[in-house]
């Protein structure tokens, strides 16, 4: 009997290294899903190959990168500046998610991805092992193409270089939603803001919204900045015309001013 046993388990283990020779010889050419066979003399034993049901396409979207985007350029971005807010717009300037951002505060400018990408990091290794949730308002979608020193002037911009991204003065860049202390955090931000080129301040959930460089509150309202500084004269307004009177009606011929040469005589001899 145990002679039988043992005959059977060989037999089974064979049949086991065939199948497996066979799978490591087949092709891959896509992407396929793995499922389980189980042996069924090797019943603590459980072998993982893959099957042959390919799948075309996926019905999830592929993970979206901040630092690049989707599609390339059509036509190659210009310098430029970041928008600015004239009509008073407070859009981008205030904590939404989070608890705790990071805001621009002295000028507009063009940060490039690279350095987007370091204060990211440098924020996740600060916070390494404790639980919070870090977002990103911007995205770096503004190609740079640079050329070398020594080209000519002419015959394009040049080849593509990096991409980064344009942000304007007053800006929430990164915002952290967690249950950490606000000194952790601050430091953080701090150690990511010198990452950074320019000057960033330390902003919470709540505190006022900005426009431009000036914060809303304290008396400071959207209304009062919208209204003008000094007294706008109407573009319809005529100016009074001068009145003139019958008596000054006068032929200009006949006026006498001191202009005028004094009269000459002239005498004949006979």
């Amino acid at each position: 009997m145990s002679v039988f046993k043992t005959d059977s388990v060989s037999v089974a283990c064979l049949r086991y290294l065939q199948i497996k020779a066979i799978f490591s010889n087949y092709p891959r050419t896509a992407p396929t899903r793995s499922s389980w066979i189980h042996c069924p003399h090797l019943t603590n034993r459980a072998i993982r190959a893959p099957s042959r049901c390919d799948r075309s396409f996926s019905t999830t979207t592929a993970r979206q990168d901040w630092l690049t985007p989707k599609r390339p350029e059509v036509r190659k971005s210009h310098v430029g500046r970041p928008r600015m807010p004239t009509g008073g717009s407070m859009r981008g300037t205030t904590v939404v998610w989070g608890d705790y951002g990071l805001r621009m505060k002295d000028h507009d400018r063009r940060v490039s991805a690279k350095q987007l990408k370091n204060a990211e990091e440098t924020i996740n290794r600060r916070l390494r092992g404790e639980r919070f949730r870090l977002y990103k308002r911007v995205s770096a979608n503004i190609g740079v193409y640079t050329k070398g020193s020594d080209v000519r002037m002419g015959k394009g911009k040049g080849k593509f270089d990096y991409w980064a991204a344009r942000i304007p003065v007053s800006r929430v860049v990164f915002e952290i939603k967690s249950n950490l202390h606000e000194q952790v955090v601050r430091d953080a931000f701090r150690l990511a803001g010198n990452k950074l080129p320019g000057l960033w301040e330390f902003v919470k959930k709540g505190d006022p919204p900005m426009v431009g460089i000036t914060k809303l509150g304290n008396g400071v309202t959207l209304e009062k900045l919208k209204e003008a500084r000094r007294e706008v004269e109407p573009k319809d307004k005529k100016s009074p015309q001068p009145i003139i009177s019958s008596a000054m009606e006068v032929p200009p011929q006949t006026i006498a001013t001191e202009l005028d040469p004094p009269p000459t005589t002239v005498h004949v001899s006979p």
